[in-house]
């Protein structure tokens, strides 16, 4: 099927305004809406690039840069995942994917901050505590945890994708003690012990009175509904699944780049914007990932995206473990050690500058001319000086081709 050029900035301008009218909107969600519109437009301002020697011109705005824009997310990824490769180790890596129940999902839109900070700790404690087991691996790990929100359709599926290492230091640190080579731990086993420990941390923000209890959660206010709703997510069985092992550091670091700069719907995955209409491709997991398509009145798309806006200052990237930021040098320094590989395990090559990282991203140089790869000129303008660009562009001598982006 031929990509469409539809975005979902698109989607904004042509039925933005009327969802405002109808809907609450929380702070977080408004900016989203403004900055997804805005996104590469003359409204944030940009730069004329000018090459002298073949009169090339480019015409390029500056991106809104927000973590929920579909189309700011790959130089932030490039330079995301070229920070962790340096933290790879030589071991096998397992995917483990830990999911909350719908019942919570009410609770979750009134309380996102809490509830996914919960999701975070209980997940996290469940591996580190499992592993640490000495009826299990006896060692202590590290993992990576990356939070996603949506599921194919866009609904409200908040799940923790956790890539983790398959072995760890020994209680003394003083043994690399490797994990099995096709297992990690039992999904049961783990599906338990994540429900205990999530619903104990729930009860306990229950009881200091940090839940928000209202609309479709106001009856929870009362401590007999809410011990009920505990009671049936105590019957459930969590959903917890384990992928095999990636084959090496490589394989880790191609897929890491798949889902941590990942936003609720590419552009990509839309189809068509017709009579107040969205038609976008999704994957039907039940039928073995079949591709299919799916029609949403456009009230309704906005209404599925802004579900998985994050409150302001949210990290939705954790390390714990041997990969927690406050002791990662040294942890990795000591696994390096134990497991006989050298101490630099980063390319001696890996730009370290902005220009550097994005042009490893791009595949040539940004300040060079694509054409004669001579320096271009760079002439910048302000936010919302677009009548100036003509002017701009006629004072320069004898331009050739003119693009735009």
């Amino acid at each position: 099927m031929p990509r469409s050029n539809l975005e979902v900035a698109d989607i904004l301008r042509a039925h933005g305004s009327e969802y405002r009218n109808r809907h609450p909107l929380s702070a977080e969600q408004s900016q989203v809406m403004r900055h997804l519109v805005q996104c590469r437009t003359a409204a944030l301002g940009g730069h004329v690039e000018h090459c002298r020697t073949c009169r090339y011109v480019r015409i390029a705005y500056n991106s809104c840069r927000d973590r929920h824009c579909p189309k700011c997310q790959a130089v932030q990824r490039a330079v995301w995942l070229e920070r962790r490769l340096e933290r790879l180790l030589p071991v096998p890596y397992f995917h483990v994917v830990l999911t909350l129940p719908d019942l919570l999902h009410p609770l979750v839109l009134k309380n996102p901050r809490r509830l996914y900070a919960l999701l975070f700790q209980a997940a996290s404690a469940t591996l580190l505590a499992l592993a640490r087991d000495p009826r299990r691996w006896g060692a202590r790990i590290g993992c990576t945890m990356i939070l996603h929100t949506w599921g194919q359709n866009l609904l409200l599926h908040p799940h923790l994708h956790a890539v983790v290492t398959g072995g760890g230091l020994s209680a003394d640190g003083k043994r690399w003690i490797a994990g099995r080579s096709r297992f990690f731990l039992p999904v049961k086993v783990l599906g338990r012990l994540f429900r205990g420990k999530f619903l104990a941390g729930l009860q306990q923000l229950y009881l200091r009175g940090e839940l928000q209890l209202h609309g479709s959660v106001a009856a929870l206010a009362q401590p007999g509904c809410f011990q009920s709703l505990v009671r049936s997510l105590y019957r459930r069985d969590w959903i917890v699944y384990a992928k095999p092992p990636f084959g090496g550091a490589q394989q880790v670091f191609r897929y890491l780049g798949r889902y941590t700069h990942r936003v609720a719907i590419s552009n990509q995955r839309l189809l068509h914007l017709q009579d107040g209409k969205v038609v976008f491709q999704y994957k039907d997991y039940a039928q073995g990932q079949k591709r299919k398509q799916m029609t949403l009145a456009a009230e309704e798309f906005l209404r599925r995206f802004l579900l998985h806006v994050l409150p302001k200052g949210f990290v939705r990237i954790r390390h714990y473990g041997l990969l927690a930021n406050c002791q990662v040098s040294e942890s990795l320094a000591r696994c390096r050690q134990l497991l006989g590989v050298p101490a630099a395990a980063a390319p001696a090559s890996t730009p370290k500058t902005w220009i550097e990282r994005v042009a490893a991203w791009l595949g040539r140089d940004p300040c060079a001319c694509p054409h004669c790869h001579q320096p271009l000129q760079i002439f910048p303008f302000e936010s919302g000086r677009q009548p100036l660009i003509p002017t701009l562009i006629r004072t320069l001598p004898s331009l050739g081709m003119v693009d735009s982006s």
